[in-house]
């Protein structure tokens, strides 16, 4: 296997191709300290391949390297590195199995994923030392995925000559869980019990955050628009609770919360998506003709339902990309050459996938972690020209809000919007909530019920603006203003809250008529009718409330063999008031529940 790996073609010719300045500067310090591991922090959508590629260039072009190995977490990641490769005359194989032995003739090296090398890490630590090879270990938080990645890791290149390590955040261990060729620092913490603790953090040789690339026109500067709602689900006491999603109260009942705001049978999903459809055709319309927007979500049924609901309140199918589609791949190269609008997927593009088309993002997952956040909403920052902005719409939960807080912090350092009178008056948001996941399953009959979903404010350096009543300081907005999110800095974050806020009402009506003309689903079975529930309430609220409880007084009578006459008469005694058909919202509300405690 030896002799046969050594035929390598000819080394690439370098490109002409220009280095953004941290590029340069990451590779004027390699250069200069010229280690055996260096590890890169770069903020999503920097250009952390391009910096990899250009080393491994300059490696191969002066022999310091005649070899190069890139692993990467994902198929699609294989293809995309590939191809970039091929783009700058290096030519790495995407295909090589670990059944295939040598690393083909006429390559340079080629591209693998850390399952792959966990599935046979001598055979890659064969291929790592037959010559001098460097080693690129993209997203390597990803060895740290399980110990037996690590250790297949470390086993398969410990001997290689040169190893770049690449990451889009800073990330923090376990102590007796080091992922390899990468050196730490003690981290304080604060734990889930308030209790302070000590772990470890990764020591970039190079960072690159967001901040730097937001002042060097890298990225998009971000606006984050939080969506509230009232939840409602039965607990396994078989209780029915009801909360706000920004107002919780205890961590538990804002996990349960959040968990019924994100299931597919409530409205806070669809007029979620109403909205950002709303912002796509916005951009499209004012000078970013093929804007996109991605919808993540929790897991592969949830992802399905929402395509279903993309289809209903868009009136088009949107693109569904499924990890175990063995077309996953080419729907996302389809999408992000296409000109499809809307993308529906759980985590095939979450990380390390380029789309730079893709400027809205729709947070509807129960992840919260923040080195998964900072990933997924990389994926909407890439930025193309400097007129372009990014959106993400998220649940106006805390732990979200936090890690939110934290990327605005470091885009008003750079570029802080014109401020009004009233900015300092608005009340800061209680983001202290620990970022660990609660793991869920411990309800085994917990149910979701219903969800509403309403704009609650645009988050801007951990305050909210709510955009309720024109501050006495702010200019009316006129034509030329009324730009639909403009861009950040032209508009102050009242002025775009108050623009979000306006919209809200028209979505609402929107999915209201959306609900009303789609009978029917995708399988031809007809749709059950959700309520909406608002403060206050219109005629359509009045007329869904009268049907739905219509349907529980027939099922209320199944229940206790109580003709319908009858149950309609002890509802009216329980929860006195007019007839249904002359009630107020209020009290057809007061009726409703009334009618659900007794199934």
């Amino acid at each position: 296997m030896g002799s046969a790996a050594r035929v390598e073609a000819p080394g690439p010719q370098t490109t002409s191709r220009p280095l953004r300045a941290w590029q340069q500067q990451a590779l004027t310090q390699y250069e200069e300290d010229f280690p055996k591991d260096f590890l890169v922090t770069a903020t999503p959508g920097a250009g952390k391949t391009t910096f990899a590629l250009t080393l491994a260039q300059r490696l191969l072009a002066r022999r310091e390297v005649a070899r190069v190995v890139v692993v990467c977490p994902t198929d699609h990641l294989r293809l995309q590195w590939a191809d970039a490769a091929d783009r700058m005359g290096i030519v790495l194989d995407p295909g090589l199995t670990n059944a295939v032995g040598p690393v083909r003739a006429g390559t340079q090296g080629y591209v693998t994923t850390y399952a792959q090398v966990a599935g046979k890490p001598m055979l890659h630590a064969a291929r790592a030392t037959a010559v001098k090879s460097l080693i690129v270990l993209d997203e390597v938080h990803h060895a740290g995925d399980g110990l037996s990645w690590g250790e297949a890791v470390e086993e398969a290149f410990s001997f290689a000559a040169r190893r770049l390590c690449l990451t889009g955040t800073p990330f923090r261990t376990k102590a007796d869980e080091r992922i390899p060729f990468v050196r730490y620092e003690e981290d304080t913490f604060l734990g889930d019990d308030g209790a302070g603790g000590v772990g470890l953090a990764s020591k970039a040789d190079y960072t690159y955050g967001y901040k730097e690339a937001l002042a060097d026109a890298v990225v998009r500067p971000v606006v984050f628009a939080a969506y509230t709602g009232t939840s409602r689900w039965r607990n396994s006491a078989g209780e029915v609770v009801a909360a706000s999603l920004s107002e919780a109260g205890t961590r538990s009942v804002e996990m349960q919360a959040w968990r019924t705001a994100l299931d597919p049978k409530g409205q806070w999903v669809p007029h979620v998506i109403a909205a950002m459809d709303d912002r796509i055709t916005h951009l499209r319309e004012t000078g970013v003709p093929d804007a996109a927007g991605l919808v993540l979500a929790s897991d592969q049924d949830d992802a399905r339902a929402y395509a279903k609901i993309v289809r209903r309140v868009t009136g088009k199918a949107p693109e569904l990309i499924l990890s175990d589609d063995p077309k996953a791949s080419k729907k996302i190269e389809r999408f992000a050459t296409g000109s499809a609008r809307i993308a529906v997927c759980v985590r095939m593009v979450s990380e390390g996938v380029d789309i730079p088309r893709a400027a809205v993002l729709a947070w509807m997952t129960s992840y919260r972690t923040p080195l998964f956040f900072a990933q997924a909403v990389g994926r909407v920052v890439r930025a193309r020209n400097p007129q372009e902005s990014a959106t993400v719409f998220l649940p106006a939960v805390r732990p979200l809000l936090t890690l939110a807080a934290s990327l605005e912090e470091q885009r008003n350092h750079v570029m802080p919007p014109p401020k009004t009178a009233q900015d300092d008056d608005l009340a800061a948001l209680d983001l202290d909530v620990p970022p660990r996941e609660e793991r869920e399953g411990a309800l085994p009959q917990w149910e979701a019920l219903e969800a509403d979903a309403r704009f609650a404010h645009v988050l801007h350096g951990g305050t909210a603006h709510t955009g309720e009543g024109t501050p006495a300081a702010m200019t009316p907005l006129g034509a030329e203003e009324e730009e639909f999110l403009g861009i950040p800095g032209l508009l102050t974050p009242a002025q775009t809250a108050e623009l979000l806020a306006k919209r809200d009402e028209e979505l609402r009506l929107r999915i209201a008529h959306a609900r009303h003309s789609d009978d029917e689903d995708d399988d031809g079975h007809l749709v059950e009718e959700l309520p909406e529930v608002e403060s206050g309430g219109s005629w359509r609220d009045a007329a869904e409330l009268r049907r739905e409880i219509n349907r529980l007084v027939s099922r209320v009578s199944a229940k206790t063999s109580t003709p319908h006459a009858v149950v309609h008469t002890q509802l009216r005694q329980t929860v006195p008031g007019p007839p249904s058909a002359s009630a107020s919202v209020d009290v057809l509300r007061a009726r409703r529940e009334r009618l659900r405690t007794m199934l």
